[in-house]
């Protein structure tokens, strides 16, 4: 092991290192979640994927712990690390179109804002998530739901290849005809192979505008409002998507003033093909039990994927847990409309993601994608605050309705993406024992020395006796 030398190492970059007190230095370890406050011993923001090498040397050669921010979004704080190097990919963010081939080359430290900008100035659009500032990277690699999940899959599912700096410090390209097997893993195995420096996407028409509803259910009939949502989302038309929620109402323009911060129970419905399809299943939510209030109305795709970002503010503080559900069962329902109202923030809330139609078209074993290829309920606890006493107390809220809805879970693990605490166990589960074994050795090739390993962690296979 060799001593770290900061100026040996910017003497050879031709992007920046930045240590504590430098200029750029705060910026670049801040991330979403305002729990996080970790101070790396240096911040490498690379120019390209030849300085990602030289920063994975470094580290490999001076014990330095590795952590690589994308878009610095993950709840956990898995970007920085005390006393560690972390890759800053923010300065490695283009985004180039080719509207002829419907394809998007996105840099590592994009943030989804920027690619649905650039590609919506093409009518067009790829999986991303619900909130603008997510990184690309994070959310891809680990699978990535969205919007656009019911007609195109996962964010995964529409990536056409990535340009990879592997811990040895080579660069290759992974696709379906190159690196095969790499390509596999990250296709929701996460960071856990090498450092994505550039995604290639598939683009698919969309927009520019899309009809949004609304619709909003007291908390006195939540119960009757779960199985209700159920059923609507269980007969969606392709052309559609929905996230079913339980929060308060938002104190905005289009919330009735009497209503604002009212508890109760959400269905937010997109649709994405002609507007007569989206009336009528509109007036199947309404007809089916009529809501508190609602709102419906034209907006730009655009709009659409920043609709949710006042809710997951940089800065807040935040805990999560994420399980996958068959549907809002009986004893799930029970679960939630009992506990909902033991949460001690009102910013805390349940954001559920319907997956089916195209999701369920892509073989289990075709990704490193964890959890059965079935129509699934992404059930999201999310413990959001200001105040720390109040995070604290809706962490453990968080637990204990997780822990009440687990027995009834698909069984088959966890979002990785959604993960706070990365237990081996659950990491292990949520990809099941097959893929977690696959991916192992995929880790023993690419990554042996586990140089990788803030994010949820594939051991490497031990080699044969």
């Amino acid at each position: 092991m060799n001593p770290f030398d900061v100026e040996t190492l910017r003497r050879s970059l031709d992007g920046a290192a930045l240590t504590p007190g430098d200029p750029g230095y705060d910026q670049g370890r801040a991330v979403w979640n305002g729990l996080i406050d970790r101070h790396p011993a240096v911040i490498v923001q690379p120019s390209g994927p030849r300085d990602v090498a030289t920063a994975l040397a470094t580290a490999r050669n001076s014990g330095l712990e590795v952590a690589v921010r994308g878009g610095g979004h993950n709840v956990g704080g898995a970007a920085v690390a005390d006393g560690g190097l972390t890759i800053d990919l923010s300065s490695l963010d283009q985004v180039v179109v080719d509207p002829g081939s419907r394809t998007a080359r996105v840099g590592g430290g994009a943030r989804w804002r920027q690619v649905d900008t650039a590609t919506q100035g093409h009518g067009l659009a790829t999986v991303g998530g619900t909130v603008s500032d997510t990184g690309v990277a994070g959310l891809t690699l680990g699978g990535g739901f969205g919007w656009l999940t019911n007609q195109y899959g996962l964010a995964c599912d529409n990536l056409l290849s990535a340009e990879v700096v592997l811990p040895s410090g080579d660069v290759l390209r992974a696709s379906d005809t190159e690196n095969t097997d790499l390509f596999w893993a990250l296709r929701g195995g996460g960071g856990n192979f090498g450092v994505v420096t550039e995604f290639e996407f598939q683009l698919h028409p969309v927009g520019p505008i899309i009809q949004l509803g609304l619709f909003f259910w007291e908390d006195d009939r939540g119960a009757e409002a779960l199985r209700h949502m159920q059923g609507i989302v269980e007969s969606l038309p392709r052309k559609a998507g929905a996230i079913i929620a339980a929060l308060n109402a938002p104190p905005a323009d289009f919330v009735p003033e009497e209503h604002h911060f009212r508890p109760g129970y959400a269905l937010l419905l997109a649709g994405f093909g002609p507007e007569p399809e989206f009336a009528e299943a509109a007036q199947q939510v309404r007809t089916g039990l009529a809501p508190l209030f609602e709102f419906t109305t034209p907006m730009p795709y655009v709009a659409l994927q920043q609709m949710l970002d006042e809710t997951a503010l940089p800065g807040i503080l935040a805990y999560e847990k994420a399980l996958y559900l068959d549907r809002f069962s009986d004893p799930v329902i029970t679960a939630v409309t009992e506990r909902m109202p033991l949460r001690s923030s009102p910013m805390s809330f349940l954001p559920n993601m319907f997956a089916g139609g195209a999701f369920t078209e892509v073989a289990n074993d075709a990704t490193a994608f964890g959890g059965a290829r079935n129509p699934v309920v992404l059930f999201s606890i999310a413990a959001l605050a200001t105040d720390a006493d109040l995070l604290a107390r809706d962490r453990q809220w968080a637990r204990d309705l997780w822990d009440a809805v687990a027995p009834h879970s698909s069984g088959t693990g966890g979002y990785v993406n959604f993960m706070t605490d990365y237990e081996d166990d659950r990491v292990r589960t949520s990809f099941g024992a097959a893929k977690y074994a696959r991916l192992a050795r995929i880790k023993a090739h690419y990554d042996p020395e586990n140089l990788l390993h803030r994010n949820p962690n594939i051991k490497p296979a031990l080699a044969p006796a």
